[in-house]
């Protein structure tokens, strides 16, 4: 019992001791200065290396992005990175094991980075946050990290890696207390919008992308707070009480100046997505066989090249291995399906999705700038379509035209179909899983997280500072 106990201390004392105070390791790779060629492109754009950061990720494109504040004080594009591979579908990431990498808006802090990874180096977004504890979301050790293999995350090169590493580093030792890990299907686009609006996810991407209309118009991090089960931006209690992610939200306070540009934002937007239908733009649902990863990668000779400096597409000098048991590198062979959604599909064969919740949605109450009580309609659970969002007191509102081009159902309404019936009737909410991957006999496989370990305690994710050595 004696040795045992010795031998624990023993591990942790050197856990501790290639960490400092702040989480950070002191090996070369964690502490890596930025390279010349980035300081240069911050000094030309107004930025410092201790200025803040703030990370956005798309995953149909695989593009992520760091933006930088300048000396306006605004958030402005540094540099847009090829994502070597990324997992799943696009949606967001429902439960342990479905291989979804996660989608919406992470916080992430000092005690997330972690410098000892097996995966180069990486930090955690921290799901699941509120939002998707709130909705009965789980998984554990979500991850941005190197050696361009996932099974659940966001993964970049080495080279990559190391660099946002170190702009996150700088950020955290120049103040900035947490930045924002904003993570989307696709960028938030009409064009994308109007393809996508007959897909499951539909109504969980419009209020994703309300949070990236408020980040778009004011170029400064939205405020992100998780009330009624959904996301709400820049907005406060205008009674003061505390947001419960659980229970219906209060009346809420926006800048008023905000609320309005934002909603000026959503209109032209909305505009644009009908125009596109009217076009005949064929609403799509993208299948992947096991995620992507930018065309860059994919179309470099024998997994060479791309326009990241010639990294290897599966960085084989990468301390993470045998890859291959994590990533499914057969899945790239072929990129997505493009499943058409016909508008004219007979109607027994339309896709419906059921409620969650058997009761109404209930409107979340919005004041503007304290002077104004004009209510906000939003479902208190994210409804499936577009037609039922802005539902009012129960009557059955007049549908304008771009609610019936982007709503599944008939312009009359229809008697409510069991909801076991309706299951078995639906394309399902998650795209299905592909077939696990043979595994020899003899070689274990490798994963990008830990499934043996236990899920981590939501209360103490933010304040961990020392990482198991063999972790991502």
């Amino acid at each position: 019992m004696f040795k045992r106990v010795a031998l624990i201390a023993v591990v942790g004392l050197g856990l501790a001791s290639c960490q400092d105070g702040n989480g950070y390791s002191r090996s070369a790779r964690a502490n890596a200065p930025l390279p010349a060629a980035t300081l240069a492109l911050m000094s030309e754009k107004g930025m410092t290396k201790s200025s803040p950061i703030l990370i956005r990720a798309y995953k149909k494109e695989a593009e992520l992005e760091v933006w930088k504040k300048d000396t306006s004080g605004r958030y402005a594009l540094l540099k847009t990175y090829p994502i070597c591979r990324w997992s799943g579908q696009l949606g967001p990431k429902v439960r342990e094991g479905d291989r979804q990498a996660p989608e919406g808006f992470y916080n992430i802090t000092p005690a997330q980075m972690n410098p000892n990874s097996n995966y180069f180096l990486s930090f955690d977004t921290g799901f699941p946050n509120a939002y998707d504890r709130a909705n009965g979301r789980s998984g554990s050790y979500l991850m941005v990290h190197g050696a361009c293999s996932s099974r659940g995350c966001y993964s970049m090169t080495d080279e990559q890696i190391a660099e946002i590493y170190a702009l996150g580093r700088e950020a955290f030792a120049g103040g900035q207390r947490s930045f924002q890990f904003q993570a989307y299907p696709f960028r938030m686009t009409p064009e994308n919008m109007a393809k996508h609006r007959k897909d499951p996810n539909i109504a969980f991407w419009q209020m994703l992308k309300r949070g990236s209309d408020n980040f778009e118009v004011t170029r400064e991090e939205p405020k992100v707070g998780v009330c009624g089960r959904q996301y709400v931006f820049n907005a406060v209690s205008a009674s003061g009480i505390r947001l419960d992610p659980v229970a219906a939200c209060p009346t809420l306070r926006e800048d008023e100046a905000v609320a309005s540009a934002v909603k000026a934002k959503q209109q032209q937007d909305d505009a644009k997505v009908a125009e596109l239908v009217r076009a005949g733009t064929a609403a799509v649902r993208l299948v992947y066989q096991d995620g992507g990863q930018h065309k860059s990668f994919s179309t470099a000779s024998s997994g060479f090249g791309g326009s990241d400096g010639g990294v290897m597409m599966f960085a084989a000098r990468s301390s993470a291995k045998p890859l291959d048991n994590v990533s499914r590198p057969e899945a790239l062979l072929n990129g997505p399906e493009e499943i058409v959604l016909e508008d004219s599909a007979p109607k027994a064969a339309q896709p419906v999705v059921a409620v969650a919740s058997a009761a109404p949605a209930k409107p979340v109450a919005t004041e503007v700038a304290s002077t104004s009580t004009a209510p906000r309609d939003e479902p208190a659970t994210p409804a499936p379509v577009l037609a039922s969002i802005g539902a009012g007191d129960g009557a059955t509102p007049k549908k304008s035209f771009f609610q019936r081009v982007m709503s599944w159902t008939d312009a009359a309404p229809k008697p409510a179909a069991p909801a076991a019936e309706a299951i078995q009737q639906t394309v399902p909410a998650a795209a299905p899983l592909p077939p696990p991957r043979q595994q020899s006999s003899n070689k274990p496989a490798s994963t990008d997280k830990r499934a043996e370990l236990p899920a981590r305690n939501a209360t103490e994710a933010s304040s961990r500072s020392v990482w198991p050595l063999s972790l991502f």
